[in-house]
């Protein structure tokens, strides 16, 4: 009597493969999400107008010099947003401006979640001295008022963009790190955890191996909801003349008109697009967060 038997699929293609039905599953329960859906549909379309920005504007659009109309003209056929005090496109400012506000606010958003991750996994797994002296200082952070904070570090830094991520991803990350403290706390409740102790394992197999990947889903949660904050609050910077003045970006266009005197004139045309942009977007990263934490269950990043 003859068997047959298949071959055995290694470690490492199991490994893929419960990533790939994971990947599948979770995008089975997101697109339930209507409000979800509409905002990554708003993000993909706001991301690809901002990677292809100079097939569509051009990367001469921020020129002076060579500004296609008038100074503040109405919109019209040719300019469907108006002109700003240069005779520049509005049109055209808003898409290029795009590139620096996303980009701002995902790298500040990545910023602040990787500082919270950081404290809050090695607070929650060290515990002792270190947690009580880590949790104080990002208790003194919470207290602070961010936009304060932010201000004060954009004011002593150079005016750069490298200098708004650093202020909005410093004085972002107390929450991320408090919520990962707590499932860090959680995770290492459990029994195989125990059992890795027991069989050797250090503390960097411990956080890299067990508690890591297990905090990834709240993470990831957490990232899509700093986004729309970190843009906001470089719009903020950016209004206040704290931003990089030699680039366009949403805050910087409301800061121009806000000095062209655009609000005592009624210009609304120079104030509004990069408004709407600006609450447009945020809403849109709300949105997708609001999916995510509804499809991930923070415990262990069980879908619900």
């Amino acid at each position: 009597m003859t068997t047959t038997t298949g071959t055995v699929p290694s470690p490492r293609a199991l490994a893929r493969q419960r990533r790939r039905a994971s990947v599948a599953r979770f995008w089975r329960q997101y697109r339930a999400e209507r409000a979800g859906l509409y905002g990554l549909a708003v993000l993909t379309l706001c991301a690809l107008l901002a990677l292809f920005a100079p097939l569509f504007v051009g990367s001469d659009v921020s020129s002076v010099t060579d500004a296609p109309g008038r100074p503040m003209q109405s919109p019209s056929a040719e300019f469907p947003l108006g002109t700003d005090q240069f005779g520049r496109d509005l049109l055209g400012l808003v898409v290029w401006g795009s590139r620096v506000s996303l980009l701002v606010g995902l790298l500040a958003a990545v910023l602040s979640v990787a500082i919270g991750t950081l404290i809050g996994v090695t607070a929650g797994h060290f515990k002792g001295w270190y947690a009580t002296v880590m949790m104080r200082i990002t208790d003194w952070f919470l207290v602070m008022p961010t936009l304060v904070l932010a201000i004060a570090l954009a004011t002593v830094m150079s005016r750069s963009l490298t200098t708004t991520v650093v202020a909005i991803g410093v004085t972002t990350w107390p929450t991320t790190a408090r919520l990962v403290r707590a499932q860090t706390l959680a995770v290492e409740t459990r029994p195989y955890i125990e059992r890795a102790q027991a069989l050797g394992g250090g503390h960097w197999h411990i956080m890299s191996r067990h508690v890591l990947p297990n905090v990834m889903p709240l993470v990831l949660a957490q990232t899509t909801l700093i986004i729309s904050s970190a843009i906001l609050a470089e719009a903020t910077l950016a209004f206040l003349g704290l931003g990089d003045p030699t680039v366009v970006s949403w805050g910087g266009l409301l800061q121009d008109a806000r000095e062209a005197g655009a609000v005592s004139a009624g210009d609304w045309w120079y104030l509004v697009p990069p408004g709407i942009a600006i609450a447009v977007v945020a809403l849109a990263f709300t949105l997708c967060g609001r999916a995510v934490e509804s499809v991930l269950n923070p415990r262990l990043g069980v879908s619900r």
